[in-house]
């Protein structure tokens, strides 16, 4: 059996202000083409499908034609869960019906005990769906004591092996589908924390009797524990931190054995997300020649001197700029306090001449020069003295 395993869509999202959803189509363009190309027999969403509980009308539109593509044009059944991004009621509206064309969405715990059941040459598999819970929410469902996050997944797998019991289906192989935050795991800026100071973590080892676990919620493609236990990564770069990342969906397949091997397809943004760093005037020439202007971009300034209007400037060459910083406050804190002591040497005429400089391109002349020291020092005398001839203690 063949699984293409994809995670954190994020349907809707806004970076830095910015709407992603033509980036969200370009790049689910893709997946649908992948499952043209590898025929999966089934593909499954870990989760995070939209951004927020009140999705906007355009990501829930996106959302439908894809699933339409899918399910519908290409005969390929998708499973679907909630994650902590996702309204579970408002997503799983119309589950119990829409299962029966093929698209399983599961967003209870009542549902979580009825698996997606496929078929192949080697056998019965049976996928488990655990939406993203509450520790107090799965305490109210199995209505015993729960103590943190570990141990409601603890006993949400125990009511899952029971089912399978139940269900006389130890013969099967098993899948699970969890939205979770497994202990160990590489985390990114954009990812909504599930509880306070590491209480959300999950133990791998809660999983390892599955044949393979299927995970959303960690943006980095990644396993851990187990080859088996593995993030799919979310489909787009959704943070600045997540630069270095390559994207990818993963393509799974099970043999008469269990968990036989996975490949990661890479997935190409219709704008990618860098950091680059450079003093003003090296990165206005570069933009103006870089093939990859459009892409969403952090810039970190390295001059010493005072820019007038850096960001809009930029902007004639880099369209996409969002976020704009000097290097002095990137520093580490060392580094920092001594660029800081560096900048409080500089005079007001050096600061003077600099802002002079970048709005003339011309350096201030001699008889300028002149001028200037005689203005700030009579405007320093000034302010010791107040105006009128009055002290400054009488202001």
């Amino acid at each position: 059996m063949k699984i293409l395993h994809t995670s954190d869509w994020h349907l809707g999202r806004y970076f830095h202000q910015q709407s992603l959803l033509d980036d969200q189509r370009y790049v689910l363009a893709q997946v649908e083409q992948y499952v043209r190309e590898q025929k999966p027999d089934a593909v499954i969403v870990a989760g995070d499908i939209y951004d927020r509980s009140l999705p906007p009308a355009e990501a829930v539109k996106l959302l439908d034609d894809t699933l339409h593509t899918l399910v519908h044009e290409l005969a390929v059944p998708v499973i679907m869960i909630s994650g902590n991004h996702d309204g579970a009621d408002r997503l799983g509206f119309g589950a119990r019906q829409l299962r029966q064309a093929g698209l399983s969405i599961v967003t209870s715990f009542a549902e979580m005990l009825n698996p997606v059941m496929f078929t192949d040459c080697h056998g019965e598999v049976a996928v488990w769906c655990m939406p993203y819970n509450d520790p107090n929410l799965v305490a109210d469902y199995l209505q015993v004591t729960v103590n943190g996050y570990q141990h409601a997944h603890e006993l949400l797998v125990e009511a899952i092996m029971q089912r399978q019991q139940e269900l006389k289906l130890g013969n099967a192989r098993h899948v699970l589908v969890s939205h979770c935050f497994l202990d160990g795991g590489s985390e990114s800026d954009s990812e909504r924390p599930l509880a306070m100071g590491g209480a959300d973590k999950v133990a791998p080892s809660t999983f390892a009797d599955f044949d393979y676990v299927a995970l959303g919620h960690l943006h980095q493609p990644q396993y851990k524990g187990a080859e088996h236990i593995r993030y799919s990564g979310s489909l787009l770069k959704y943070s600045f931190s997540e630069h270095q990342q390559r994207k990818s969906v993963s393509l799974v397949e099970l043999d008469n054995d269990g968990f036989a091997s996975v490949e990661l397809l890479p997935l190409s943004a219709k704008r990618n997300v860098r950091r680059i760093a450079g003093e003003f005037a090296t990165l206005l020439a570069d933009g103006k020649k870089d093939s990859a202007r459009d892409d969403y971009l952090e810039i970190t300034l390295t001059d010493t001197q005072a820019i007038m209007d850096p960001l809009a400037r930029l902007r004639t060459v880099y369209p996409n700029i969002l976020d704009l910083q000097k290097d002095r406050f990137s520093h580490k804190q060392g580094e920092g306090a001594s660029l800081a002591r560096e900048h409080l040497k500089r005079t007001e005429l050096d600061m003077l001449a600099d802002f002079f400089q970048q709005v003339t391109d011309t350096p201030l002349s001699e008889q300028q020069l002149e001028l200037a020291k005689q203005v700030i020092s009579a405007s320093t005398k000034n302010q010791g003295s107040g105006t009128n001839g009055k002290q400054g203690s009488e202001q």
